[in-house]
């Protein structure tokens, strides 16, 4: 039987057409950037200013818990959108000149790579695994539980609905967004296509089970202890 090896498959057109797609194309980073901007400011900006369209219950402390939860995580979804600009641009590959010591020098491949690979992971996992779960859960196959401290009642059909149609795609989008431009830093930072090949599919994996991680600790409830 004629055995297919790895070269083989990391030789593949498939292969060869997302090299030349992710080489030529910088649009995903433009776009993961507006992504970032519209979520950021009409749902978290929006809810931290007191907006309760698209939440499904009443916080216990939204004064202290819920509005400054939502404006941090809006300006960090603004800074993710701003450094997917700066992995097609030019400034986004040297250090500022306003840092001492090390300004003008080239920004190490890795320091920009494995955060940026990090946060994609964790997009990608985020938005499957809540996209399986809570159509598992209209579906009535599984139930999912919310930590009652948090919320004085919630509305979990509803609640479900919005994830299962409005924050996990964009969770998903985004992290879409963010690994193909990740890709395209990559190859214009030097990284061969062979090195390329192995670590994406190495990647996939990576992502695929923290995606199953993420739907286990829904489905069997221990969210809780592996949140930090």
């Amino acid at each position: 039987m004629q055995q297919i090896t790895m070269n083989d498959m990391t030789s593949s057109p498939r292969w060869s057409a997302f090299e030349r797609f992710t080489k030529r194309s910088v649009w995903p980073a433009y776009a993961g950037c507006v992504w970032a901007f519209l979520y950021a400011v009409f749902v978290r900006f929006y809810q931290a200013a007191g907006g309760t369209i698209g939440l499904s219950g009443q916080p216990r402390s939204p004064e202290t818990g819920l509005y400054m939860a939502s404006y941090i995580m809006g300006v960090l979804i603004l800074i993710c959108g701003f450094i997917l600009l700066g992995l097609v641009k030019p400034w986004g590959r040297i250090v500022p000149a306003w840092v001492p010591w090390i300004a003008g020098k080239p920004i190490p491949r890795a320091v920009i790579l494995i955060p940026t690979l990090l946060c994609t992971a964790f997009l990608l996992a985020h938005g499957a695994a809540g996209i399986v779960t809570r159509a598992l859960f209209l579906a009535s196959v599984i139930d999912i539980h919310l930590p009652e401290q948090y919320w004085i009642d919630m509305d979990l059909h509803d609640m479900a609905l919005w994830d299962l149609l409005v924050y996990e795609p964009w969770f998903l989008m985004m992290g879409l967004l963010s690994g193909l431009t990740a890709a395209h830093y990559a190859q214009a930072s030097g990284v061969s296509p062979s090195a390329l090949k192995r670590s994406t599919m190495l990647y996939l994996l990576f992502v695929v089970l923290l995606t199953a991680l993420f739907i286990c600790s829904i489905v069997f409830d221990f969210v809780e202890k592996i949140s930090f």
